[in-house]
């Protein structure tokens, strides 16, 4: 590390501790040849989780727009917003953990089913219904049924 005071190269660490959300740690550091002191952050490099997207178009993962999926699902329902983002990281944690720097949009869109159907069963139906493009209420009852035999076993 460059002081950023005379350009030296040597300096030693004084302190170091972790920021308030914990994704970072800051370091204070102290010049061998000028002795003034500045501050460093170092932090994990998050490579862009990329989605291929039905039509072959890449995107970067926007963890806004899947909220927004999740809330219209959740919406009018008992779900707190701390559950939400929970939901959120849990999600995205384990797209991360996949090891793949490239998600198809369809698993994406599975797991997010499959968590919803854990949350609340309604949410999922919502949620189901636009993902999976129901066209008509028999769309519906197939789903509704497969979820009733579900909960029998």
């Amino acid at each position: 590390m460059n002081c950023p005071f005379c350009g030296e190269s040597e300096d030693k660490v004084i302190d170091s501790r972790l920021s308030k959300g914990g994704n970072e740690i800051r370091r204070r550091r102290e010049c061998l040849e000028c002795g003034r002191r500045f501050t460093t952050y170092e932090r994990i490099e998050e490579i862009p989780l990329m989605i291929i997207k039905k039509d072959g178009r890449r995107e970067e993962f926007n963890r806004e727009k899947v909220r927004a999926g999740i809330q219209k699902a959740c919406e009018k329902l008992d779900i707190s917003m701390n559950t939400i983002e929970s939901f959120l990281e849990d999600l995205e944690r384990d797209l991360r953990e996949t090891g793949e720097k490239e998600i198809p949009s369809p698993q994406v869109g599975e797991k997010v089913m499959h968590m919803l159907h854990d949350l609340h069963d309604i949410a999922y139906v919502r949620f189901a219904s636009v993902y999976r493009e129901f066209k008509d209420v028999n769309d519906f009852v197939s789903e509704l049924k497969s979820l009733l035999s579900e909960q029998k076993r």
